[in-house]
């Protein structure tokens, strides 16, 4: 009788795993864990987001209007990722939301408002939201500050008829506009002042108080390069749609400085789509354009062969997403990554992973199955740095999540992205919803990052692109989870416990 052992094979090679019919999702699959001969700290998680674009840090924000603004752009460029700014706004709005975060090179917004000094301010509202009103010659952002007045003093006010002029504080000490967090603390620090003024020719940028400083130097430290283009000003992309006239809101975005557009459609693979491809890649050769949504490798050959310099990857795999339900057309994100993953490499376009991120261990599959990035939108909503104000419901801090194929947001003009702007009968692809305060990604992605480390430390990668030779190679093994076997991997059988990652 032969007792000789029979070879190892264990597990499954993606090739094999997801060319079985079946649609897989995040949670469906787990990697088997691999050869580790370095540290957790070692692993380099640097990539590109398009061809010529890179990143220190493989995250990038959903163009979603509950997401992505200015805040989040210049939060996610300091962390050495990027945001791509949403569209679901006129043109002139879109560019000045660029524009205020590419005239940043700290991770701090706080939006001021502004006002003439012989206003008379008898409502907060003039405030728009602010601690501070700003006071310049000509009442904008371009002219010469003359004082301000804070939100707090300005309500023990008794006597609000008076023009701001006669009642408001000197001026803060101006600092330049791209000076970091050690010089602003150190102007503060001799000068006995709470606050700075950040101003880049002749405009007032921002009011920096000591109290935002404190709170940004009280995070963990930022264990990557920000995300810096050509012009020295922080990286930021934005979302356009395939009509003519986003022609003319394109116009507006390069004006402003954007770095890379994103064709926004929830169905990539269309005519209008291809022939944006080819007017952007003429009329703007320099500018990086990414596709998409494409889910097939039958699609993202038709982009790549069209020009495009990314694809983004994902059909109804976002929390507030329901394309799949209602239109019956998606697919299964692992299996959609990995399955474009797999032509888009062989031309050297990298993959975004677009949809179904909520824990670190998403992140690690989506990069592990060929994406060379991961674009978050709950992931990311909530934090201090989405728009909205944070309301309460329950007890729970909460601020507003819609999809952007919900009714609500294509009142705004989103439809356009599901080629219904011009359809009597709108039907909704997505849903609105709240999530939880999640505090600053300038808090949260540092830990996020550190954990998905860690992953790729257990499957043996010390890089994104040792990943995917791992995986091409046949090296890197998977199996798919039962329902049980998801079970166990999570947290179970306890009465309870408490949820903390950091």
């Amino acid at each position: 009788m032969d007792f000789t052992p029979p070879p190892i094979e264990d597990g499954f090679t993606a090739e094999k795993l997801f060319n079985q019919g079946f649609s897989y999702t995040y949670d469906d699959v787990i990697f088997l864990p691999h050869y580790i001969d370095f540290a957790a700290d070692a692993v380099d998680l640097s990539t590109h987001l398009t061809r010529h674009l890179p990143l220190s840090l493989p995250f990038v924000a959903s163009p979603m209007d509950t997401v992505s603004e200015s805040a989040m752009a210049a939060a996610m460029a300091s962390l050495g990722g990027i945001a791509i700014v949403h569209s679901n706004t006129s043109a002139s709005s879109q560019a000045s939301f660029l524009h205020t975060a590419k005239s940043r090179r700290v991770p701090i917004l706080s939006d001021p408002a502004f006002c003439h000094p012989s206003a008379v301010v008898d409502h907060d509202d003039a405030f728009a939201g602010s601690p501070f009103l700003l006071v310049t010659e000509t009442g904008t952002s371009k002219g010469k500050l003359l004082g301000y007045v804070a939100k707090r003093d300005w309500t023990n006010r008794t006597d609000k008829d008076l023009k701001v002029r006669d009642y408001m504080s000197p001026p803060p000490t101006a600092v330049p506009w791209n000076a970091d967090l050690t010089r602003i603390e150190g102007v503060m620090e001799s000068e006995k002042k709470n606050g700075v003024v950040l101003v880049r020719d002749e405009e007032v940028v921002d009011f920096v108080t000591k109290e935002e400083v404190e709170r940004v130097k009280g995070y963990p430290r930022l264990a990557a390069a920000g995300s810096v283009g050509p012009d020295g000003k922080w990286m930021v992309g934005a979302a356009i749609g395939t009509r003519e006239e986003d022609k003319e809101r394109l116009e507006h975005l390069v004006k402003a400085g954007v770095n890379v557009v994103v064709l926004d459609s929830s169905q990539g693979n269309s005519s209008y789509q291809l022939e944006m491809i080819k007017y952007v890649k003429k009329v703007y050769p320099e500018l990086d354009v990414i596709g998409g949504n494409v889910v097939t490798m039958y699609q993202a050959e038709n982009l790549i062969q069209a020009g495009v310099d990314g694809l983004r990857v994902g059909m109804g795999s976002g929390s507030i997403c329901t394309t799949q339900e209602v239109c019956a057309v998606g697919r299964g994100q692992a299996t959609a990554v990995y399955k474009v993953s797999s032509i888009a490499y062989k031309s050297g376009v990298p993959v975004i992973a677009d949809g179904g991120i909520s824990n670190s261990g998403h992140i690690v599959k989506a990069l592990s199955l060929g994406a060379s990035t991961v674009m978050m939108g709950s992931f990311l909503a909530g934090s201090h740095e989405a728009p909205g104000a944070y309301e309460y419901q329950n007890g729970q801090r909460v601020k507003k999540y819609r999809g952007m194929g919900s009714l609500e947001a294509m009142t705004k003009g989103s439809d356009a992205r599901y080629l219904g702007d011009t359809a009597k009968l709108k039907i909704a692809q997505g849903v609105v919803g709240a999530v939880k305060d999640k505090g600053s990604v300038l808090n949260f992605i540092p830990y996020t990052l550190q954990a998905v480390r860690q992953g790729f430390q257990d499957i043996g990668a010390s890089s994104i692109q040792s990943a995917h030779d791992l995986l091409r190679s046949r090296v890197l093994r998977l199996e798919v989870r039962s329902g049980a076997a998801q079970v166990e991997g999570g947290v179970h059988g306890l009465v309870s416990y408490e949820k903390k990652y950091f």
